[in-house]
């Protein structure tokens, strides 16, 4: 009887494990061949710029626009992939914006910054991870979208990214 408990939880366990984790990368881009739509990776160069400007700019800019009003009145694809825009590169992490710590907790961007770490990583990484159909960051497989995704650590890319 014991046995079959513990196995019925370790089911259940684990079917609640993959109802939370979903499928990554999810489709959410144009439809492609046969009609499903496109995920982030398969995406042609035009066809990430047209769901950058349609989905993930508009995102982000409700975010950005609700913590500061007035610093935040138009958001462009400046504010995350800065010059690079001008020059067609929006390749990420990027050395516009801020350098992180290389702590995986964040613990001096908390320190100095709580207000915004805080934003970022309980609003802005969720919500672009979504746009992105790709998984948020994990602390425990050290995988996934969070903030090294877009900013560089001390000494450069982080994380596999």
């Amino acid at each position: 009887m014991r046995y079959r408990r513990k196995a019925a939880f370790a089911i259940l366990a684990m079917i609640t494990c993959m109802l939370l984790s979903g499928c990554y990368p999810r489709r959410v881009g144009p439809a492609g061949p046969g009609g499903k739509a496109l995920t982030w990776t398969e995406m042609t160069v035009v066809q990430r710029q047209m769901h950058m400007q349609e989905v993930v700019l508009p995102r982000a800019a409700v975010i950005f626009r609700d913590w500061r009003p007035n610093r935040y009145t138009a958001v462009t694809c400046h504010l995350c992939h800065g010059q690079g825009v001008d020059i067609w590169n929006f390749s990420m992490p990027t050395d516009h914006l801020p350098r992180l710590s290389g702590h995986v907790l964040l613990g001096p961007e908390f320190e100095k910054y709580p207000d915004t770490t805080r934003l970022k990583l309980n609003r802005l990484v969720p919500e672009m991870s979504d746009a992105l159909g790709l998984k948020s960051f994990s602390i425990i497989t050290r995988r996934g979208f969070g903030c090294y995704s877009c900013h560089l650590g001390p000494k450069g890319a982080m994380f596999g990214n």
